[in-house]
Order: C-alpha cells, then structure tokens, then sequence
C-alpha cells in the first residue's frame, strides 16, 4: 500500500520539511534516516512510502533550517492506519510548538466540562475505497451540540445540508465521505449543529476551506484531511470555580470535619451558581505524631495514600452494636457544634471507628471482586504504605531511622513482615480496608462532579515528609540531609523551612524521573487538573542546612556559588571570619535581648576579642538553641523572657554575609538573602557595601537566569506530559524571570494574586492585567481572606480603595458585602482563563451568611510552622444550599462574565 504525506508549510529560502516516524519506511524515529519532502508549490510538500496493507503509522513532521538544524513540529504524535485500500492521501496541518489552544484538550475539558453525548452518526466507523475522510479536532463544543460539515459537493450536502460528524474519538470528530468521480476541487466549512433539531448555531470564520484531490486520486484511494482548530468568532473560553479545603466543609453528615462525602453537596452548589472547579489542597496521609503537628497537609507520610479522616463511617457500613454506634453518633453531634477542626480528637476516634468496622466486616470485604481488584492495581505502594503505618505505630514514631530492625527498607523483610499469615496481620490489613473505602468514597464524589460538568483539581506539594514512606523506600531519590524552604517575602520575613528533603534530580532524571510520572498518575484518578505547590522547585529550591531553622540561612540548589576569588575580582576583599562566621558585636547586643543582654552575655556567649563574642558551643547552631529552650518531648508554654533569649540568639545566628555552599568541591560562597538588614551589613564601609549590592544584584537577578530554566526544562516537559491533567503553577515569591517564559512554553498557567503582584513597581496588580493562561483569585490559604486584608492595614486598603477600585470617598473601616462584590466581580471580568476564589470571599458578599469572626476564617500563617489546620466553614452545605439569594448574586456574577458558557 502506498502512503502520501501532504503538508503546507510556508519556509524561508534554503529551509525544508521532513518527516520522521516509527515505521521503517519513517526511519525508525531516527534522524539520520527521516524522510526530505519533496516541495510541490503553493507551500506544499509531499513524500510517498511504500507500507503493508493495515499498516499502523505513528509519525511527525520536522522544520530542517538552513543549516540542517532539526525542529520538531509541536503536539502529540501523529496516527494514522489501519487502511484497506491500495493508496491512501494523509494532508495534514503543521502542529506548532507552542499553541495556547492546546490547553482545551486538558482533561477538565475533554472529560468534565465538555464532554459530549455519543454521535455515531453512522461516521467515522470505516475507512473505503473513493472516500474522503475529514477529521478534526476541537474540545470546545456546547452541551447538546456537534460538529457538521458542509461543502460545495454532494457529499457535503451543496451548502444547503450539513453533514453531522462522528464524536467516537472525541476530541477527534470524523466524518467518512463517498466521493464521486467529478469531485477535484472540494471547499467546505465547519458549522455547529444544535442536535435537538440538526440546524446550524454557528458558522466557522475565515475562508473555505479546500482540498485539490490529486491527479493520481482514484475511487479505489482514501483521501484523509485533517484538520486543526475550529474557527471560532469567539472569545477564548472562561470558567470560574472555588477553593476549599476538604477539611472545611460542614454537613450535617459529616463528623467533626469535611468528608469526601461532602464533596457531592458541594458540587450541587456550583451547579446553582456556575461554577465549574472546585479546588482543594492536598489530602494525602499525614499522620506521623498523631498530634496537631499532622493537620498539615503538605507534609504526608505518602504520596498516593489517602488521609483516613475524610472518611464518612456510616458508608463504610454500620456497627453491629448499636450502644456503640451511639456513642458515635454523640460523638458527631459534639464535634459537629465546634466552630473548627478538632483534628486530634475527631481523627483519634474515627481511628477507633475503623478497627471496629474492620473487625466487623474485614473477612467480607477481603473476599469482594472489588477489593480484590483494588489491591491487585494498587499493592506496590499499599504494601509498603500499611507497613510503615504498623512499624510506626509499634515503634511510636515515623522516624523510621529508629526502627530497630527496619531502619533500611529490605523489600523481603517487608514481604515477609506483611504476609497474610503473620499473627499482627490484621494491623497491617487495616490499612488496606481504609484505603479501599476511602478510594470508593473519592471517586464516588468525582464521579458525581463528572456528572454535573464540574471539575476537580488537587494540589501536589512540593516536598515530603523526611519521615515518610518515600523517604524510607526510596532514599536514594531525595537529599535527606537538606530541607526545603523558601526565602523572605511577604508571607514571612526569615524564610520559611517546611522541613522536607530536597530531591535528588540526578537521580530521578536516571529512569525519567518515574516517580514524578508515577505521582502524577495516581493523581489522575482523581482530579482534572492539579496545582504545583511552588513551581520555582522544578528550577531551583531553596535549601537549608539541617542545622538552622531560619530560611534566611538558605541558599538556592542548584547554584552558581561564587568563590573567594570572585568576590575579590568585584573589588570584595574576602575575610572568611568577617563574612561566613557570625557577627556578635557588643553595640548591639541590646537591641536582640534588651534587659536580658547580660544574662545573655554570661550564660550563651564567649568574649574572643574586647566587644567581639561567639556563642558557646552548646548553642552555636539554631537546633541546639531551639532544642535547649523546648526540649523534645516537653509541652509546657516557654516564657516570654525564654522567647526573647532563644530568638535573639538564633537571630545571631543570621548575622552572616556569605554561606558556605556544602556541594561544592572548593570553596564557594551564597550571598545570604536579604542581608541589607543586618548589622553585619551596616558596620562594613561604604565602599564595600557597594560593591557587595552590585555582587548581591547580579547573584540573585541575573546569574541563574538561563542556569535556572535549562534545569526547569529538563524536568517539567516529561512531568507535565505524563498526565491529561490541566497543570496550574503556584510561582509566587522570589521568580526568575525565565520562569514565565518557560510556563507559557509548557502551557502552564500561572497564579494571579491582587495583594502580591509579579510587576514589582505596582503595590497592587489589576485583575484586567492577567495573562489568558492563569488563575486569577483574590487570596490563597496561605493569606488572609478579603475581609481579614481589609483591616489590617488601614492606610493601605485606603490606597486601594482609591487607586483600585477608583472610589474618591472615605474608605469604609470594614470590607462590608457591597465592597467584597466589587472585588469579586473585578476578578470575574479579568482575561484569565480561571478565577478560582476561596469560599470564605465568595459568602463574604452575603452581610446575613458571612461569619462575624473574619480572624477565624484564615487556613494558615506561613511564619507560623505550628499553624493549626483547623479552618471549618461555620455555614453548613445544607444551608449555603438553601441561601437563594447569595446564590442568585453568585450566579448572575458569574453569567454577566461569561463564565457559563462553552463560547
């Protein structure tokens, strides 16, 4: 059978098109032996192979420049076959490398938000002889409506009767059309059909489109089209959703905390007001201490384990005995009455619940086809994940480094440890059998967003807990003697230090980084689109040494540290003692510990030279410090006396101009970040301050720029291929500016924020200022809501006030529901792509509905690594169900936008 390729490709003088694919005839995917197209005229180019009959064709097409460069053409590869027929055509449309539209065919639109109704049509089930066959691929088609064709020919209907194409390979829409022997020159158009009565809704932009049948095209030929985009005289798409974490919800089902359950409540509600995402944070496993510590969810003992609280106990099935099952229900009318999270409690007597119905229904459940299939497809990581539960639990703790016996991950030992034989199994077991409910219980609530065109995206962290399953099995992927954290910015002054490993790239990158494709995946199951927590770790994370607290002793990895050299090529003479060791100087030693200096003197510190000191070996790094005034293990309130001395002497420690960098070979050096506000700074000449700006300018603004964004790009394109997930990117903070630019490349939309705006000469961005690619929201769980903003800084909300939102009055003491509509339906009006808002800001526009202690309504305080996760909605879903006319005011927001509409 022959094949002809056709390609319109407009090059410049001396360029060519080539195709390459995995068939021989294609070169095998190999470049030495890719196929030059032959240039036919009117931009055209073809080629012919010589393939079996049915033959199955993958392949792509190739820009060869002037100087015999290769650049591949953008999206997925390209199929074709198999064909019955001796010769077939393939005309084909270039993809291009970089294509926002292809963001449509994410899954939250193909799968969710436009996923259509079946049309057969009778089309796009063969492939004949003297047929040609149209395809085209386009996402973004109406409920109720399909895509037609209409043309100049019989087969097309002589513009008077469109013909209905074929979704069965949805985004792909295919119609199979008998052609006659007269037909040579073919025009036509797309049109959108309404299927309730098969009339034309809307007609395609731009001219016919045509096709020249070739002179060698017979009636024993199949001539193949396809097509790219439909063209639309519309706007770009828009949706608006919400954010909330699961553990927030309220129902009158659930038991002290939201549920997945909840979730189907919830959904109802955005199909009342027209929203069309719901988004929430990570709700992978975290319990490590079984204490307040674990209501973090960015810090999970497992990357693909559910956290067993979002389960609703009566679905996993009632208790034989009713006087428990009482008590329960007592239970869950206390902890129902509390206006947050009692996260230990409610987790500790769930906890109990499931060895109770465990006990019950195990020998059941352990014999059900369902189950049986879950463990079967999910027992690489459940294994090990109900291993490390037990040996936690019988150890009473997660660092797994304590475990005698256990402390390196022996996949025998472990097999053997979990053998269904072992007189403990049912410890293990039990493990299973929650994984198993909580995997039925999600994705019956996704299955119900499914089918009320409602999408869910998750949140994936950046890091793991040092004390975790992946940490324990697969050392080898993350620096373990490294923690995560992030610099100064807005969200806290001394960095932050989240405590996780930082990865092992080399590593990863070693099986193209399995584990990330793995993660995602799983994550797949469940969500339509998915957030990267701090994005900037796929190009450099902030990593701190494991003997500091404070983030401003980080430095960024990878790095280009300078050398001592370096530094005395900008005219920096480097005095290792002065600039990486710290500077204790009597002058100020006031201002740290005020009426405690000379205790402080006496007790911490070492006189080395007259008004020069070092702290005592006992306290000469910020755990020493931290683990002196709060031992592990003791839970009584320190002083405030205490706070003062153990701040002020881990704030000694930050005194410091330069860090040692830990990978390198010779000696090199990291600015310390931010340190323009230390005494260290302020005592140097004014000569050397300068020229330290300049070194610290070029260090942290230009050095790394394309450093950065090579080590971006040999991660993120695989990941982000290795789902149909929409990928959304938290790249707040400190970002280099090669980070837009790789996310536009990649298709990954960035995140918007008013309060903390990309343009650094702005105090606040405009919502109209957004990129079509991103999310644009009023706040994250990381800050406080609207409402919260308002009041706490007064003379900034006035500017505001003023310059934002262009009122000339004065400004109101509260942000009272006229003024949190406004705001709303400014962000509502934006170019982006989503404008997702936390719930908190969307019932703030509601004076009767909104909570009356704004403090509360705060998820977490970044500066804060004790934060308690315990935000719970005080508004139940039953009632935000029944508020008619918050949600008319919600609803109508969202149509006036055009946020409810597939066009």
């Amino acid at each position: 059978m022959k094949i002809t390729f056709q390609i319109h490709y407009k090059t410049q003088w001396g360029q060519g098109i080539g195709l390459i694919g995995g068939h021989n005839a294609l070169g095998a995917w190999q470049e030495d032996a890719l196929i030059r197209l032959a240039y036919a005229g009117n931009d055209l180019w073809t080629c012919t192979i010589d393939v079996e009959e049915n033959a199955l064709v993958e392949y792509k097409y190739l820009l060869i420049d002037q100087h015999n460069q290769l650049h591949w053409e953008g999206g997925e590869n390209r199929h074709a076959g198999p064909f019955a027929v001796k010769q077939c055509f393939l005309h084909d449309t270039w993809q291009a490398t970089h294509n926002q539209a292809e963001v449509m065919y994410s899954k939250v639109f193909t799968e969710v938000v436009f996923k259509p109704s079946a049309i057969t049509n009778g089309q796009g089930q063969s492939q004949q002889k003297g047929m040609l066959q149209l395809r085209l691929k386009t996402p973004r088609i109406g409920h109720g409506q399909g895509v037609g064709v209409i043309g100049n020919t019989a087969c097309l209907g002589l513009w008077n009767k469109p013909v209905l194409l074929s979704n069965a390979h949805y985004p792909l829409w295919t119609a199979d059309l008998p052609l006659d022997a007269a037909d040579r020159m073919i025009r036509y158009k797309y049109v959108i059909i309404n299927l309730s009565n098969n009339e034309i809704i809307s007609w395609e932009k731009g001219d016919d489109r045509q096709i020249s049948l070739p002179d060698d095209f017979d009636l024993d030929s199949l001539f193949v089209c396809q097509d790219t985009d439909l063209r639309y005289d519309l706007n770009p798409w828009k949706g608006a959703g919400l954010a909330v974490p699961v553990f927030s919800l309220r129902s009158q089902e659930s038991f002290g905390v939201g549920e997945f359950n909840d979730l189907k409540k919830l959904v109802d509600w955005c199909a009342i007001t027209g929203l069309k995402m719901i988004q929430i944070l990570p709700i992978n496993e975290t319990v490590a201490t079984h204490s307040w510590l674990d209501s973090y969810p960015y810090k999970s003992i497992s990357v693909k384990a559910l956290h067993p609280m979002y389960l609703n106990l009566k679905k996993m099935g009632v208790l034989d005995d009713d006087t428990l099952m009482r008590e329960f229900e007592q239970k869950k009318v206390v902890f129902n009455q509390l206006p947050h999270v009692d996260y230990v409690d409610v987790t500790r007597t769930k906890a109990r619940y499931f060895k109770l119905i465990f006990d019950q229904n195990w020998s059941l459940v352990s014999r059900k086809k369902s189950y049986k299939k879950f463990f079967s497809e999910n027992k690489d990581w459940l294994v090990p994940y109900a291993a490390f539960c037990y040996l936690r639990d019988k150890f009473k703790t997660s660092n797994f480094r304590l475990w005698e016996g256990f402390a390196a991950y022996d996949p025998q030992q472990i097999a053997s440890l979990t053998d269904p034989t072992q007189p403990f199994h049912e410890h293990i077991a039990v493990h299973y059998f929650i994984q198993y409910h909580l995997d039925i219980q999600l994705t019956e609530a996704v299955d119900y967003a499914h089918k009320k065109r409602i999408g869910l995206k998750g949140d994936i962290p950046i890091g793991i807990s040092p004390d975790s399953v992946e940490a324990w099995t697969e050392p080898m992927l993350f620096n373990l003697a490294g923690q995560a954290g992030a610099p100064p910015d807005d969200f806290a002054i001394m960095g932050q230090n989240w405590g996780f490993p930082t990865y092992n790239w080399d590593e990863m990158a070693k099986d193209g980084f399995a584990w990330w494709r793995g993660r995602l995946r799983m994550m797949e199951k469940y969500f339509d689109a998915y957030r990267i927590d701090h994005i900037l770790g796929f190009f450099r994370i902030w990593e701190i040494p494991q003997h500091a607290l404070h983030g401003l002793l980080g430095y960024f990895k990878p790095g280009l540290p300078v050398t001592a050299a370096e530094c005395e090529k900008h005219g920096i003479w480097f005095d290792h003692d002065r600039f990486v060791k710290p500077y204790i100087r009597e002058h100020f030693l006031r201002d740290f510990f005020g009426d405690f200096t000379e205790e402080v003197r006496k007790n911490y510190l070492n006189e080395t030279d007259y008004n020069v000191f070092e702290l005592k070996p006992a306290f000469d790094t910020q755990k020493k410090i931290h683990a002196h005034f709060t031992p592990e293990g003791e839970t009584r309130n320190i002083t405030l006396k205490e706070i003062i001395i153990r701040d002020g002497l881990m704030g000694l420690l930050d005194e410091v101009l330069f860090i040692r960098d830990p990978n390198s070979d010779v000696p090199a050096y990291h600015p310390r970040i931010a340190l323009h506000y230390t005494y260290t700074y302020r005592d140097l000449d004014q000569e050397t301050r300068n020229k330290l700006n300049e070194l610290y300018i070029h260090f942290f603004y230009r050095r790394h720029e394309q450093f950065w964004k090579e080590q971006a790009m040999a991660k993120l394109p695989g990941i982000v291929q290795a789902s149909k997930m929409l990928v959304c990117g938290e790249d707040l903070g400190m970002v280099p500016q090669t980070v837009a630019e790789v996310m536009k490349q990649l298709n990954i939309l960035s995140l918007e924020i008013q309060r903390m705006p990309k343009n650094p000469r702005v105090e606040f961005g405009h919502p109209d200022d957004a990129p079509y690619l991103s999310v644009c929201t009023t706040s994250t769980h990381d800050m406080s809501t609207i409402r919260g903003w308002w009041e706490e800084d007064r003379e900034k909300t006035r500017r505001f006030y003023h310059s934002i939102l262009g009122h000339n009055d004065i400004t109101p003491f509260f942000a009272e529901p006229w003024l949190c509509q406004e705001i709303i339906r400014q962000h509502l009006h934006s170019p982006a792509m989503w404008t997702i808002f936390p719930i908190q800001d969307l019932i703030a526009m509601d004076g009767t509905m909104r909570w009356d202690q704004t403090d509360k309504e705060r998820i977490n305080v970044p500066s804060n690594p004790e934060n308690k996760w315990q935000y719970r909605m005080i508004l139940s879903l039953e009632n935000l169900l029944h508020a008619k006319s918050l949600n008319k005011l919600i609803h109508d927001m969202v149509h006036l936008s055009g946020r409810d509409t597939a066009y």
